[in-house]
């Protein structure tokens, strides 16, 4: 059976990996919103917010920024609510396509980097 209770923002942290404090920010920047507030108060996050965290969470390492991030959120979202929206189909792909390429530019970072510390290692 699927869990599909409501997540309070430290389980959320521990299962993505993220602080708590990262959460409140994309909280009030308006990246990540809790699907609800317990009568407490208390942010609550579903399992769709914990895949889109994730998904903000896999775009930090290719060095997007904060606002790069709401924009492809605003896109697949918009894709989400119309999937025939052909001006999203298309800034979609060049998304996509720029993250191909800052993949290949990590890649040669990585590359470059386990030279140098074979280099290191060779000393």
């Amino acid at each position: 059976m699927v869990d599909v209770r409501p997540m309070q923002i430290g389980e959320l942290a521990e299962r993505t990996g993220l602080s708590i404090r990262t959460l409140r920010h994309y909280d009030e920047i308006g990246l990540l919103r809790p699907s609800a507030r317990s009568e407490g108060g208390f942010r609550l996050y579903t399992a769709d917010d914990e895949s889109r965290l994730l998904l903000i969470r896999r775009m930090k390492p290719l060095g997007y920024s904060l606002e790069q991030m709401g924009e492809l959120l605003s896109v697949v979202d918009g894709l989400e609510a119309d999937p025939s929206d052909e001006a999203l189909r298309v800034r979609f792909a060049d998304i996509r396509d720029e993250a191909l390429q800052r993949r290949e530019d990590l890649r040669r970072k990585v590359a470059a980097a386990d030279e140098f510390v074979a280099q290191l290692e060779a000393r």
